[in-house]
């Protein structure tokens, strides 16, 4: 499945069982783990578990294999690695303490990736 197909999928999932705040972060000249990010808050565990299900569901069903899905039931954080696109359903105070957003717009855009800022900060 085409990249901008799974994100429609995505987002129609997390609308459809009501998420909030969804935001997109292009992260494909950042990191080569990824290029596209969702993050969306639920209102609480359950919700968050529903969410995260919901979208594992709907890419399974359009023939897609998701790489992984770490967090579970019950937690403040579930996230959906699809390859290209990785999704983060969080609790609104997780999403507020490791503000994902913030965090990637914050990192150098002039082509260097986060793998080579890691290797000069290590270096």
């Amino acid at each position: 499945m085409q990249t901008e197909a799974l994100k429609t999928l995505v987002m129609d999932t997390l609308e459809e069982l009501k998420a909030r705040d969804v935001a997109e972060l292009d992260v494909a000249s950042l990191t080569s783990v990824t290029d596209t990010m969702i993050v969306a808050s639920g209102t609480s565990s359950r919700h968050i578990g529903a969410l995260a299900e919901s979208v594992v569901e709907k890419v399974k069903e359009s023939g897609c294999r998701p790489l992984g899905v770490e967090g579970h039931q019950g937690s403040d954080w579930v996230l959906v690695d699809l390859g290209d696109l990785v999704v983060h359903v969080m609790l609104p105070e997780t999403r507020q303490l490791y503000d994902l957003e913030r965090l990637w717009s914050d990192l150098p855009s002039d082509g260097v990736s986060v793998e080579g800022a890691l290797g000069e900060v290590r270096g």
